[in-house]
């Protein structure tokens, strides 16, 4: 028995996440374990469709265990991101290796590049806050200062996937997790790519046609016909989401908080509260990000700073890892999994939400942020559904 864990988002599921599922197999993996995100995902959005649908999905379509990543993580920073899955993954005492796609391919060479970030953040840390006085992100900012030093790891560091997995191997760092990395290397379709490369095409594009075309079959020959037949159905039914109808409950918020609210909510710092605060007389969501956007915030950032807002989302929040894992889905060798972490896992994993919230004042808070995140993301659907849904969650239990 050898498991592998998987962090992934599924905003769908395509053809691209199928060959990677496929080649952890072909890496010995007899079980993979899940860690997705749920109503909301890291590049400040919602999820296309309902976190338990894509959960049942994931375990139809190669996955065997599927846990949720709490909200505060999803609506974070890559190393946030990273951090809390990993931790996930890890605490279960049931994974042996972490398997993620990268660009480059290599984990050897990714490791030289966690190195060379943890090296240069520190050594040359004036000449990254030089370059960000003038505008700049900090991953910018330390791009071009790796690029000075060792042009090999900034053409490693300038993609994304890679950047992310450089993140998770930081993480099985910091924990000292027995856990082994494994890459894939990202086939055809880069990350949020424009143009689909005969059947692969980026989750980005997917959602785009989607949107634009109101067509089902424009992204049938990027994902599976399970996936195909299930975004039909869900289109059909009015559960699509879009962060567009969410606009004016976030316009709302903002203009009925206050620069010191803003200024506790993660991510913000430098006086970002101000920049936001002042974007108030907005009158619509893309006037309201257009105006706070600069080269150092960026669009994706912004969007998770005003969702985190609107769930209500801390810098406080972000001090703890989960206290517990919640499970959306699993089938027979998920089961597995969960019994061989019965014995090691180092924090609770169920599926109700309201048992995990007895746990202590974390989890209860955990919690809280979830069921309110889910709260919110039904506004996002065309039909809007009922508050508290987390309460009356069935996961699906897949014994086929």
């Amino acid at each position: 028995m050898k498991v592998s864990g998987i962090i992934c988002e599924y905003n769908p599921f395509h053809n691209g996440h199928l060959y990677h599922i496929r080649e952890t197999r072909k890496n010995g993996a007899t079980h993979i374990a899940a860690v997705m995100s749920g109503s909301f995902v890291q590049r400040g959005d919602v999820a296309i469709m309902d976190k338990l649908e894509r959960a049942r999905l994931a375990v139809r379509s190669g996955a065997d265990l599927v846990i949720e990543l709490p909200v505060q993580f999803c609506l974070s920073s890559a190393e946030n991101f990273a951090a809390g899955a990993v931790y996930l993954l890890d605490a279960l005492g049931a994974v042996d290796e972490i398997s993620f796609g990268s660009e480059c391919g290599s984990t050897e060479l990714l490791s030289k590049a966690l190195s060379a970030v943890e090296s240069v953040s520190v050594e040359h840390a004036d000449e990254i806050h030089a370059i960000m006085e003038k505008g700049y992100t900090y991953p910018r900012a330390l791009t071009s200062v790796i690029n000075g030093t060792d042009p090999e790891i900034g053409a490693v560091i300038s993609e994304p996937n890679n950047l992310l997995a450089i993140e998770y191997m930081r993480a099985l760092k910091k924990l000292s997790s027995s856990m082994k990395p494994f890459t894939v290397k990202r086939v055809k379709a880069p990350h949020d790519g424009e143009l689909p490369s005969g059947e692969y095409a980026s989750a980005s594009y997917i959602r785009e046609r989607l949107a634009s075309e109101h067509s089902i079959a424009a992204i049938s020959p990027y994902t599976t016909p399970m996936w195909t037949e299930a975004i039909t159905a869900a289109h059909s039914r009015g559960e699509i989401a879009a962060l567009s109808r969410l606009e004016r409950v976030m316009l709302y918020k903002l203009r009925t908080t206050t620069p010191e609210e803003i200024a506790s909510v993660n991510d913000v710092g430098q006086g970002l509260e101000h920049r936001i605060y002042g974007a108030r007389m907005a009158g619509s969501l893309d006037e309201l990000l257009f105006t706070v956007k600069t080269k150092r915030y960026t669009m994706s950032r912004i969007r998770r700073i005003m969702l985190s807002l609107l769930i209500g989302i801390t810098r406080e929040d972000m001090k703890q890892l989960p206290p517990y894992g919640r499970i959306l889905a699993f089938n027979e060798r998920g089961r597995e999994i969960l019994a061989r972490a019965k014995e090691h896992a180092a924090i609770p994993f169920a599926a109700s939400i309201a048992k995990l919230s007895q746990l202590n004042e974390t989890a209860e808070r955990f919690a809280e942020l979830e069921i309110r995140a889910s709260d919110v993301y039904g506004l996002a659907l065309e039909t809007v559904n009922s508050a508290q849904k987390d309460y009356r969650a069935k996961i699906m239990i897949d014994m086929e």
